[in-house]
């Protein structure tokens, strides 16, 4: 089976130490556990990969650098793609507190550098994702026909999260006013999944994973709509390295899934939405 994972970093030394002394991040990883993550050289990365049957892994970029003081992890993104052009596909991380700058690196990073499409953070940036300052970012990406990747959810213990900037009912605000835009909410927008759910099967341009909530309370509403109302809807996603990739695939093998669903749901959908045969 074709798998992609749309939530993939590799586990290289320097992703496993800047998430686990980031600002936004430090706190978390100690809550759970991250600072025992073993990482490894990117040949492994891949090799390991190969070993579970994941063609293709969609490496999202982060940058919180007005709200957290953080650098942008961009760079590593585009290095990744560039070792392993076929193996990885990468999504910038944009701030969009930049204004008129970020606008001009979405320009840069899909005409210069091949990116696929745009990450965003709304809790990381303390607004939400219908927020107006989001809306120069939208009006570029959909110009380009690029998709945008918005993670919901946010961790325990990011100092100035709020869980209101990751309401579901925000992207649907946003897919209304941008039809031709693809939007791709991680995490099933958890705690909200009944929420994203609707978002999904309301909204033609909207798509969802459940990365790191699928052994959570209220997996079986998701699992139950995976399987029937969204199942062209659902992409999987590991969020590796948080979530070790093996443990994800396992997960999603539980699931009472068809084989046309499973299909969809590991690799068809995600080669939809990036374009790929």
């Amino acid at each position: 089976m074709d798998i992609v994972d749309f939530r993939f970093r590799p586990n290289t030394p320097e992703i496993i130490n800047g998430i686990k002394n980031s600002s936004m991040f430090k706190a978390a990883c100690k809550a759970i556990g991250f600072d025992a993550r073993q990482a490894e050289p990117l040949p492994k990365v891949v090799e390991n990969m190969d070993r579970l049957g994941v063609s293709l892994g969609v490496i999202t970029g982060r940058d919180a650098e007005t709200t957290y003081g953080s650098p942008a992890n961009n760079k590593s993104v585009l290095e990744f793609c560039r070792a392993y052009p076929e193996r990885f596909v990468g999504f910038w991380g944009i701030d969009p507190h930049k204004k008129m700058n970020a606008v001009r690196e979405i320009v840069q990073a899909v005409e210069e550098y091949g990116m696929k499409g745009i990450a965003i953070d709304p809790y990381l940036a303390h607004i939400p994702a219908c927020e107006a300052r989001f809306y120069p970012l939208y009006t570029k990406c959909a110009e380009l026909d690029i998709p945008v990747f918005i993670t919901m959810a946010p961790p325990p213990q990011v100092p100035g999260a709020l869980m209101d900037h990751c309401d579901p009912r925000q992207v649907d605000q946003v897919a209304r006013d941008f039809p031709e835009l693809t939007l791709i909410m991680s995490h099933g927008g958890y705690p909200f999944v009944n929420e994203a759910i609707y978002a999904c099967l309301r909204n033609a341009n909207v798509y969802m994973d459940f990365s790191e909530y699928e052994r959570a309370p209220m997996r079986e509403v998701f699992v139950d709509a995976m399987c029937g109302l969204i199942q062209d809807k659902v992409v999987f996603a590991s969020a590796h390295p948080f979530i070790e990739l093996e443990d994800a695939l396992a997960a999603y093998r539980e699931f009472p899934l068809s084989d046309e669903v499973r299909r969809k749901v590991m690799g068809t959908t995600a080669r939809k939405i990036l374009k790929l045969a």
